[in-house]
């Protein structure tokens, strides 16, 4: 299959998030007021921006340079960037929001739409902007939540051509490394701390977090339990990737050359790409023998706290407005090596002839839309201890996962 149709796929997929995974009224934007021109603020105004882009992949840079470059058109606007990881900044802005003190603007991740919808901590951001113009956002019950920054946000496998020609297609030859690896140097590694790491795999095996009506919790099945018993063979009978295996080791021994692959998200392509050079690859996860892994796709969105009203709210519009434009885009293209959340810069050969950003959108085109339903929260509190359990040898997968479904379905039943 060429790049070109690979990308096209991608954009398919981005499509189905608006009708397949944000819950009630997905894909019927309620008729609302015409997008409202708001003009630049003529007193001084502060904006706290938070994001949960980090300096090791470049992101937080990117953000104060955007920062910089608005306040050096308009003085008057200044910003105080704050980068927080991504637990951190759902738990602060729920704490600071009830305080009656959020920060006027956030760039984050689209799972948080739902807990901060159903808190009613943040606003729709249809009356300000044209949403046709972007990728399909975050949308429930006939609202959207957020303007899409980026598209993806998902996990890929990334590999050192250095240290392996060319990525395992399948488990099987995946498995087959550990023959070729011994020592210092690993085959593979990834974030065996997060169920976000997981869920690629339980698509693989065929399995889904929910059921079909995509808020009942499916997660004491075969499918899951062949999943966590991979995960566990990877580590303890194969001996593929390391006992101590987070985000951060993980991270660390990719790049100082002690793993061959890792699988990580599109966030990272542009600090490895820059580390490595032309002796980065990237493939899709390799293909189990029920299916190809399933990472979540979704993106990075601006959020737009509820009571944000004003020459703050002018000033927030405005500068959204700025990020979106396609010479911002296409930045965030080149420089953070991301699929551009704007449709327009999404047709830029600049993504299609590059190997790094086809192949990312090769692997989005295998993935499913990430569910913004509340429910899915309980989910990922539910599988976390779980999942570490496995893999830290405590727990059979049979009884870690019935005991992911009796926790999600206490924690729904709380909601």
């Amino acid at each position: 299959m060429s790049k070109k149709m690979y990308f096209l796929i991608s954009i398919l997929v981005l499509a189905a998030m608006v009708l397949s995974s944000c819950g009630p009224g997905a894909g019927e934007e309620a008729e609302g007021p015409e997008v409202q021109d708001l003009a630049i603020p003529t007193e001084d105004v502060v904006i706290r921006l938070w994001t949960k882009e980090g300096e090791a992949d470049g992101g937080l840079q990117f953000v104060k340079s955007l920062t910089d470059a608005f306040t050096a058109q308009y003085p008057n606007i200044t910003f105080e960037v704050l980068n927080k990881d991504v637990e951190t900044l759902r738990e602060d802005f729920q704490t600071s929001s009830l305080a009656g003190d959020p920060p006027e603007l956030l760039w984050t991740v689209n799972d948080h739409a739902g807990p901060f919808t159903a808190a009613q901590l943040i606003q729709p951001v249809e009356p300000y902007f044209d949403m046709s113009l972007y990728v399909p956002s975050v949308v429930m019950d006939g609202h959207t939540w957020g303007v899409p920054i980026s598209s993806g946000n998902h996990l890929m496998l990334l590999y050192n051509k250095d240290l392996i020609a060319e990525a395992p297609k399948t488990t099987e030859e995946l498995i087959a490394l550990k023959d070729e690896f011994s020592g210092d140097v690993y085959a593979l590694v990834y974030n065996a701390t997060e169920p976000f790491w997981l869920v690629p795999w339980l698509g693989g095996f065929g399995g889904s977090v929910f059921a079909e009506d995509g808020v009942t919790p499916t997660l004491d099945t075969p499918d899951m339990v062949e999943t966590l018993k991979f995960l566990y063979d990877l580590e303890f009978t194969h001996g593929i990737v390391p006992s101590e295996n987070d985000y951060d080791s993980a991270d660390a021994l990719f790049k100082e050359g002690k793993a061959a692959m890792i699988v990580n998200g599109d966030w990272t392509i542009g600090g490895y790409s820059e580390l490595f050079g032309d002796k980065l690859g990237i493939a899709p996860i390799p293909e189990t023998p029920d299916g190809w892994p399933a990472p979540y796709t979704s993106g990075t969105y601006f959020m737009i706290p509820k009571n944000l009203d004003g020459a703050k709210l002018a000033a927030v519009v405005n500068f959204i407005e700025y990020v979106m434009t396609d010479e911002v885009q296409t930045r965030e293209i080149t420089e953070l090596k991301r699929l551009p959340g704007s449709l327009s810069a999404l047709e830029s050969d600049l993504i299609t002839n590059d190997p790094l950003l086809s192949g990312s959108a090769a692997q989005m085109a295998k993935g499913v839309p990430m569910p913004s339903v509340l429910e899915m929260r309980c989910n990922w509190d539910s599988m976390k201890p779980e999942m570490q359990a496995v893999l830290s040898g405590t727990k059979s997968p049979e009884d870690a996962a019935a005991a992911m479904q009796a926790s999600a379905e206490l924690c729904i039943e709380d909601l």
